[in-house]
């Protein structure tokens, strides 16, 4: 087979087959792969849509942004609620500090004691009960920054630094 028009070119028509031919071979590889994929994707797009018609789907799918918009929204609650409790621990007495001693040697039993109660910030409080045989006398007195600005007995000196330290020492252990 004999072309005037590729012998002017300077082409071997039998060469410019083959590529043909190499290029066709190519091109059909190509597309039974393109192919596969397709069908692949049809049976998974079939599965997907099994039972479902469009309306159906987009209800259904309305009905999960909805779902989520409101689980969104529980989480800005939930966030909000959690600061509120964290600020009121914050208040909460949390730390505590007893110490029970014998106000009167003649009483015994180490019926009196000094109980301090103290928030995050060692404000708070310490409480002195004192035991006699005439009665027993309670005594409140304010701590602020682990400060008072009244006079501590010993015993009330020692509560309060148990509840500061106790506290300090769980921290360190968790």
């Amino acid at each position: 087979m004999q072309s005037s028009f590729l012998n002017s070119l300077g082409f071997d028509p039998g060469i410019l087959m083959i590529v043909v031919l190499l290029i066709m071979a190519l091109v059909l590889f190509y597309l039974a792969h393109v192919s596969m994929k397709m069908s692949r994707f049809l049976k998974r797009y079939k599965l997907f849509m099994r039972g479902k018609d469009g309306a159906s789907l987009e209800k259904a799918m309305e009905s999960e942004f909805i779902e989520v918009e409101r689980i969104g929204e529980q989480c800005k609650n939930q966030a909000a609620e959690i600061q509120h409790i964290k600020d009121i621990m914050r208040r909460t007495p949390m730390k505590t500090g007893i110490v029970k001693y014998d106000a009167f040697p003649d009483v015994g039993g180490r019926m009196s004691f000094a109980l301090a109660l103290l928030d995050q910030d060692n404000t708070g409080f310490v409480l002195n009960a004192i035991h006699s045989k005439e009665g027993c006398y309670t005594y409140i007195k304010e701590i602020v920054k682990g400060e008072s600005y009244i006079v501590l007995g010993e015993e009330e000196k020692e509560a309060l630094r148990q509840a500061v330290t106790t506290y300090s020492n769980n921290i360190s252990h968790a």
